[in-house]
């Protein structure tokens, strides 16, 4: 019986990981295609079954080979403790020359791109978070400790020098070393846990010149640092967890406070996921925290990070005079749900229903809609009307979802399917004009230099490869390449490795849910789009070593 139940147990993960996957497939395909799904198809189906069993297969007998070759490493543990024991002692503490110098070999692959693209990608809401500052008319619509920082450096090198390029140049260089500085972090937490020099040499090129990083290395939107502080916040968890004595507990629990801190203060989504990570983890480690609390500690702490983000979040709000108390961001997916009912349900509708609809939306505001982004169409939504009668609102919204169900589920996977179907091209902004030109074929990255930034390249040929990348199809229509720069085959892949590392029993891997949670966040967001999601990028060789190689315990 007891063979059984771990039988059982060795399919349920891979079983439940082909599911979603091939469900990810069956239905992103129909949303690139139909814009909807198209639950009655019998061709659909059966390629879901099949797909669904091949995936399984596939992890299952991964599994398989790597417990094999666990037992293969085991007969020689003497031999292979010693060589981790010697490497391992070594790195006890920092090695601050070897750290230096891969964190320059990280930031100079990134410098070289920054000089072909001078002075930065300065795009996605950079030119109104400038003006903010220059103005002084803030909004809490964007972080406030960004739109000081990326605000505050234009607006101070351009009174010193003249030239706005020049402060865009200076904040991306410091955002660069920041970011940079990080990688290599990880990097050496990589190492301290067993990492090869092959892994890490590989790691560090990934970091220093894969396309997708770099962009948002040298991009001035906070979601580079975001995700940058996010994976840091995780890895110096993993480390607190590894410690002993409280001196170094404590040190390192106000590491964690700091990187959480800044990783929410970038952007508001975080707040939301580390709340529900805080309050999870503290639950559940109740018991056994009680039973063991100095060698796990407790993660009260955790807590910490969010009071002072209320705290800083309020005075900064207070002190700049922001005006908030707009909804639609929080309110994207519902918006978009009832705009669609709207536009394709619309003979269907009363004459009552539609009026509802039409006040909070105007009908200006719904011959905007579109059905995979939100940006337009969420201007138009009526604040004041919401604030008034909030349940009259969603009395409305929760009436047409029960008559309109899959015109709702159509609505919301048509602005999320890209984080989870790895064949899906990010063309969401396609017949938007910005400053210098139209999005026709691919929004994969914004590439733009925003007003009143002017690109202006000392290496044409880098500039020229990043366009094709952003703008073009290019990677895109490559099979297998395209799968590199795709959101979903990274979400995929990190949790193909998290399944792993939990099949093979690995301790500490909860702290790898906070990436989670905040990749949950982005599915009620305005759209796919790689900037909110790039996490993904700088956590998998983390994953790929926990899940997939196998590390003595010392």
């Amino acid at each position: 019986m007891r063979n059984q139940s771990n039988r059982n147990k060795t399919w349920l993960l891979p079983v439940l990981f082909g599911v979603l996957l091939s469900l990810s497939i069956t239905w992103g395909y129909q949303l690139e295609h139909y814009d909807h799904i198209v639950l009655t198809d019998i061709k659909g189906i059966v390629v879901f079954a099949i797909l669904a069993m091949g995936f399984a297969l596939l992890v299952h007998f991964s599994w398989v080979f790597l417990d094999r070759r666990d037992v293969r490493l085991s007969r020689s543990e003497e031999q292979i403790h010693v060589v981790h024991k010697r490497e391992m002692s070594k790195y006890n503490g920092y090695d601050r020359g070897c750290f230096l110098a891969v964190w320059f070999a990280i930031a100079l692959f990134s410098f070289i791109v920054l000089l072909g693209v001078y002075p930065g990608f300065f795009v996605y809401d950079a030119q109104t978070e400038v003006t903010e500052v220059l103005t002084r008319s803030f909004n809490t619509h964007h972080p406030l400790l960004h739109v000081l920082m990326l605000g505050g450096s234009v607006a101070f090198f351009h009174k010193l020098t003249g030239s706005y390029n020049v402060g865009i140049f200076a904040y991306t260089v410091l955002q660069m070393l920041v970011m940079t500085w990080i990688f290599t972090y990880i990097i050496s937490f990589m190492k301290r846990h067993g990492a090869g020099r092959r892994l890490r040499t590989a790691t560090a090129l990934f970091f220093g010149i894969f396309p997708t990083v770099v962009m948002y290395t040298l991009c001035s939107s906070k979601d580079g640092l975001f995700s940058a502080f996010l994976v840091l916040t995780v890895i110096l968890i993993l480390e607190w967890e590894e410690l002993s004595g409280n001196d170094k507990k404590k040190c390192k629990q106000r590491q964690i406070i700091i990187s959480a801190l800044l990783m929410m203060l970038f952007r508001h989504n975080g707040l939301y996921a580390y709340l529900v990570f805080a309050v999870f983890v503290m639950i559940a480690g109740r018991e056994k925290q009680k039973k063991s609390v100095i060698k796990h500690g407790r993660k009260v702490f955790l807590i910490v990070p969010i009071v002072l983000y209320l705290v800083i979040n309020t005075v900064m709000g207070a002190a700049l005079k922001a005006e908030s108390g707009e909804h639609q961001e929080m309110l994207t997916v519902p918006i978009q749900q009832l705009a669609r009912t709207y536009v394709y349900e619309g003979d269907e509708l009363s004459e009552e229903d539609k009026a509802a609809i039409v006040s909070y939306l105007s009908e200006e505001g719904l011959t905007h809609y579109t059905p995979r982004i939100s940006d337009i169409l969420k201007i138009y939504f009526n604040n004041s009307l919401y604030e008034s009668d909030r349940v009259g609102f969603w009395k409305l919204w929760a009436k047409l979802f029960i008559q309109h169900p899959m015109c709702y589920v159509n609505a919301w996977f048509l602005t999320s399917y890209g984080y989870w179907y790895p064949g899906a091209v990010i063309n969401v902004y396609q017949g938007n004009t910005v400053f210098t030109f139209t999005y026709k074929d691919s929004s994969y990255f914004g590439y733009e230099v925003e007003l009143p930034g002017e690109r202006s390249s000392f290496i044409p040929v880098i500039d020229d490869f990043y366009r094709k990348l952003s703008i073009e199809r290019f990677q895109q229509n490559i099979p297998v390449i395209s799968l590199l720069f795709s959101p979903a085959a990274y979400f995929f892949g990190c949790l193909y490795l998290f399944m792993t590392a939990h099949h093979r029993k690995k301790e500490l891997l909860y702290p790898y849910l906070l990436i989670m949670l905040v990749w949950m966040t982005v599915l009620l967001g305005p759209t796919y789009l790689v900037r909110y999601v790039v996490y993904l990028w700088y956590i998998i060789p983390v994953l790929f070593q926990v899940g997939a190689l196998q590390v003595e315990e010392l």
